[in-house]
């Protein structure tokens, strides 16, 4: 009987990563690229909008404990390159659908919320001087549609979705404790630029939540259910 040679999981999980990220490519960059740019419309007319009515969210003591840092701002700008790695690792339409779905509902949760609830920033008492690079994000993104945090949001969302995908090709775990570890950083950042306080945090864990229970309902089973080789595999947090 003959041994078959078996090869090293890490160029299985590698050659299966980069099929998947090639499968509708050219449907996946266009509709990436469109979606943050009319999610970023939509957003900054609305910060504009409602900043005159904004409530200020309180400070916790974990707000005041975590300190300023130019540095956060690398993870913070990186947010928009870690969600395009949820489409981009999607094994086809159904799973890009069901992706798109979330990201949706994300998105008009969190600016209905913005509008009904318009909300900013506490002001902190900080000299935006001392961090050049942090006064030019104050300028440009003005502390408002600031609960929930779509920041922390969309990074939680890209996380559940980015584990899941990295299950299904069985990754190493470095791998997947690298996906969790940027997500984290992600969240830090918010706080550690003062562009949200603990308690938009909080929000912006509890929509992914929402969001996610959304796309798990029977309906939406369903909906997603219709392709014939392999079906839409749903977020989880497990």
């Amino acid at each position: 009987m003959k041994s078959r040679s078996l090869r090293p999981p890490s160029a299985d999980w590698r050659r299966a990563l980069a099929q998947r990220v090639q499968t509708l490519w050219a449907i996946k960059a266009t509709g990436t690229t469109l979606g943050i740019s009319g999610f970023f419309f939509l957003y900054f007319w609305v910060l504009r909008s409602m900043a005159p009515v904004a409530v200020t969210v309180p400070a916790t003591a974990v707000d005041h404990w975590v300190a300023v840092s130019e540095l956060a701002l690398v993870p913070y700008i990186s947010l928009w390159l870690y969600v395009s790695l949820g489409p981009a690792l999607a094994a086809n339409m159904a799973s890009l659908r069901m992706y798109i779905a979330g990201a949706l509902a994300i998105a008009g949760l969190g600016l209905a919320t913005y509008w009904l609830f318009p909300t900013t920033t506490p002001a902190f008492g900080i000299d935006w001087a001392d961090y050049p690079a942090l006064k030019i994000l104050k300028a440009t993104d003005l502390g408002g549609n600031a609960f929930p945090s779509l920041h922390v949001a969309f990074a939680a969302y890209s996380g559940v979705v980015i584990a899941s995908e990295l299950r299904s090709l069985h990754a190493p775990a470095w791998v997947r404790a690298a996906n969790w570890a940027w997500c984290a950083a992600i969240v830090y950042s918010t706080l550690a630029t003062r562009q949200h306080v603990l308690i938009d945090v909080v929000g912006g864990l509890l929509l992914t939540g929402v969001a996610v229970r959304m796309c798990r309902t029977r309906a939406m089973e369903r909906l997603f259910r219709g392709e014939p080789a392999v079906r839409a595999k749903l977020p989880t947090t497990e």
